[in-house]
C-alpha cells in the first residue's frame, strides 16, 4: 500500500519508487540508450545504512555518489569539481590540459567535491560511508529549517574534504536543463516529497560493462525493487512541475 503522504496524481511506477525511497528501500533508473545508457541504483541519503552501502557496492559495483540538489548546492556555495580545476590551472598546467572540454554523453559533469564525516576514521568502510551519506540527507532534510548561515556552518562542522564520498550537483533547471541520473533521481525525490538528497551507484554487468536494462530489470523484479525508465520520471516531472 502506497503511503497517504505521497501527492496524487503521479503514474503508478513514480509513486511506488518514491514510496519505496521513502522507507529506505533502493530503486533502479534507467538513463536512456542515447545517454549513457547505464541503470543506476538509488537509495535516499537520509536512509543511508551499511547495508545498503554494502549493497551498492556489491550488486552494483559503480562509483557510489550522492547527489544534493541545486538549491542546497547554492545555499552552500559548494563548487564543481571542474571550477576547481579552471582555478587551479594558473598554478598547477597540468589540471589545465586535463579538464574535460566536452563530456561523450553530455554537456558537461555533474561532480562536486568530496567528503567525509568528521566521525569517520578512513571513510571508505560501509559504516563510514553510511555514516556520511545519511549526514548529508540529513542535512538536506532539515536544510528549510535553517538559514544560511546556519546550513554553511553545520556543514563545515559535521564534514571534511577531501573525502570517500563525491557530492555530485543537480542541475539548476533540473530534467529541462539536464537529464542524468542526478536529475533524475531528483527530481523522483521532489515530486515524492522527499528530501533533496539521494545516493547513486552505477550498475555493472559480470562483462565489466554497465549492466544491461533488461538484466537490471530482471535484478529489480526479484528483489521487488522497483524499476524506473528515465522517460518516465521525464514524462512525470513535466506533467507534475505544470
Amino acid at each position: 500500500m502506497l503511503s497517504p503522504a505521497l501527492p496524487k496524481g503521479l503514474p503508478v511506477s513514480v509513486a511506488r519508487a518514491g514510496d519505496s525511497l521513502s522507507h529506505g528501500e533502493p530503486v533502479l533508473i534507467f538513463d536512456a540508450p542515447d545517454r549513457e545508457a547505464e541503470t543506476d541504483l538509488v537509495f535516499l541519503s537520509e536512509k543511508a545504512t551499511p547495508e545498503l552501502v554494502h549493497l551498492a557496492r556489491r550488486e552494483a559495483g559503480g562509483l557510489l555518489c550522492t547527489a544534493l540538489s541545486a538549491e542546497l548546492r547554492h545555499r552552500l556555495g559548494l563548487p564543481y569539481f571542474s571550477d576547481l580545476l579552471r582555478l587551479a590551472a594558473p598554478s598547477y598546467p597540468i589540471v589545465d590540459a586535463l579538464r574535460v572540454q566536452r563530456l561523450r554523453y553530455d554537456s558537461r559533469s555533474a561532480f562536486g567535491i568530496t567528503v567525509n564525516h568528521r566521525s569517520n576514521y578512513t571513510g571508505v568502510p560501509d559504516n563510514d560511508r553510511a555514516q556520511t551519506i545519511r549526514a548529508l540527507g540529513e542535512l538536506a532534510r532539515e536544510s528549510a529549517n535553517l538559514t544560511d548561515i546556519e546550513l554553511s556552518a553545520r556543514f563545515s562542522e559535521e564534514f571534511t574534504s577531501p573525502g570517500h564520498v563525491p557530492l555530485l550537483y543537480a542541475a539548476d533547471g533540473l530534467l529541462s536543463e539536464r537529464k542524468g541520473h542526478t536529475e533524475l533521481a531528483i527530481s523522483l525525490a521532489k515530486m515524492a516529497g522527499l528530501s533533496a538528497s539521494v545516493t547513486v551507484c552505477e550498475m555493472l554487468g559480470d562483462s565489466g560493462g554497465a549492466r544491461s536494462p533488461d538484466a537490471a530489470r530482471r535484478f529489480a523484479d526479484q528483489h521487488g525493487w522497483a524499476f524506473l525508465d528515465g522517460r518516465t520520471v521525464l514524462e512525470a516531472f513535466e506533467a507534475w512541475s505544470e
